[in-house]
């Protein structure tokens, strides 16, 4: 018999007629190969991309001020130009425009009754009164009393037993210049007085008033020192206070029991003049804090000032009174220096909204928008957006913000609206974004 052929013959020999050998490998075909891999991960890559791209979150917008960022006042400087005291020290500013200057070395020196400012201050931040509030009944001690007798200093005229309302205090501390007033008030706020002046000198440092020092409520000791600039810092926060304002612009009171009681600050009787504190005696000469008041621009503004260690004549009454002077020439020129103008047109382009991707959409006033200040002056122009943020979309005449100028009371803001309409950035803007 044949011997039978080995078992993987056929299979073999199939093979070879069968199979084709597999091309030379080139630089072309491994291309194509790997086109054929990696093109369909990069499609799904790219979708990936663009979808995340157009469904981030746009950027907030922004609201850029594109005017000038500040205005100055034409004209001579009016600080330059004031009528500054020649002694001692002085301190003038508009409240929330800006400082008229400085004047005399800043040294601590004795403020007399400048120094029931304070009291006044402290009494009313502790035992607020509202409106026409009168506050709690207060009864003259035995103290009190004896003091309103003394021939050195100023007292009001009160007797033992005598009751008076909070507000009535307050009058009689600050119109007649009481100073056994002070002293009963520094007891019956804190027991003592030596507690009282504690609170004092805690109430000055957390004004920045680094230079002085309190030793009693009424001023009468000249171990009680400050200097002009300190007491502006106190001036601009109590005017702050209704009642206190009401009180110091008073030219008289009429208070039962102790009769009509008059301010010795003479310059009340002059036009806008509103307090706010006399002060005098040997060591300190004459000293004043006052305030007055000038329109302008359609806002009434409050001029706040000190003069201290003014010196005239041969008595204390003749230092006061060269206080007074001086302070009322500082007052008219201030007045009569502050002008108003304006320093935006409405429908003028002031800024711009930003979308973050490169798109600006203007913006314009829509008012005038008019400065208060005076020669020389330079104000900081600025532009803020509305507390709820600013839209991605909104029509042409919208409100985004507004611009203004100035601080505090003194602050004038006028709306800004889109010029024309803000949209949301391109689908091209979205999708190039990097960030």
């Amino acid at each position: 018999m044949p011997v039978p052929p080995t078992p993987d013959a056929p299979l073999r020999l199939l093979a070879e007629l069968t199979n084709t050998p597999p091309p030379p490998e080139t630089a072309l075909r491994t291309i194509v190969r790997r086109f054929k891999i990696w093109t369909p991960l990069v499609v799904l890559l790219a979708i990936v991309f663009v979808v995340g791209q157009a469904l981030r979150p746009l950027p907030s917008p922004g609201l850029k001020l594109t005017a000038a960022s500040s205005y100055t006042f034409e004209g001579t400087p009016l600080p330059q130009t004031l009528p500054w005291p020649e002694q001692g020290q002085s301190v003038a500013e508009v409240e929330g425009i800006g400082s008229l200057g400085v004047r005399g070395d800043q040294t601590p020196v004795p403020i007399a009754s400048v120094t029931k400012v304070m009291t006044a201050y402290l009494i009313l931040r502790d035992h607020p009164l509202t409106g026409n509030q009168t506050g709690p009944v207060i009864t003259v001690d035995a103290q009190a009393a004896g003091e309103a007798a003394s021939s050195d200093e100023s007292t009001a005229h009160v007797t033992e037993g005598q009751k008076f309302t909070e507000r009535q205090m307050l009058q009689l501390l600050l119109i007649p210049s009481g100073n056994n007033i002070a002293r009963l008030l520094a007891r019956w706020d804190s027991v003592t007085q030596e507690a009282f002046v504690a609170k004092m000198q805690k109430a000055a440092a957390d004004l920045g008033m680094s230079q002085t020092t309190y030793t009693g409520a009424s001023g009468y000791e000249e171990t009680t020192v400050s200097t002009a600039v300190d007491q502006l810092k106190l001036a601009r926060e109590v005017m702050k206070n209704d009642v206190f304002r009401s009180i110091v612009a008073l030219a008289n009171v009429d208070i039962p029991g102790v009769g009509t009681i008059y301010n010795n600050n003479n310059d009340l009787v002059n036009v806008g003049v509103v307090g706010i504190k006399t002060g005098s005696s040997t060591p300190a000469g004459g000293a004043l804090m006052w305030a007055a008041h000038k329109k302008a621009g359609g806002r009434q503004l409050l001029i706040l000032g000190v003069v201290l260690q003014q010196r005239g004549g041969v008595t204390v009454y003749d230092s006061l009174q060269a206080a007074l002077s001086n302070s009322q020439k500082l007052i008219e020129a201030i007045q009569g220096g502050l002008t108003a103008t304006p320093i935006v047109k409405k429908g003028e382009v002031v800024g711009e909204v930003d979308d973050g991707l490169g798109g600006t959409t203007p913006v314009v006033a829509e008012k005038d928008l008019t400065a208060t200040g005076w020669p020389g002056m330079r104000t900081d122009v600025t532009v803020s957006a509305l507390p709820e943020g600013l839209p991605h979309t909104a029509k042409a005449g919208t409100r985004v913000g507004t611009i203004s100028f100035g601080t505090g009371t003194a602050r004038t803001s006028v709306p800004v609206v889109l010029q024309s309409d803000l949209a949301e950035p391109s689908f091209g803007k979205k999708l190039t974004r990097v960030g």
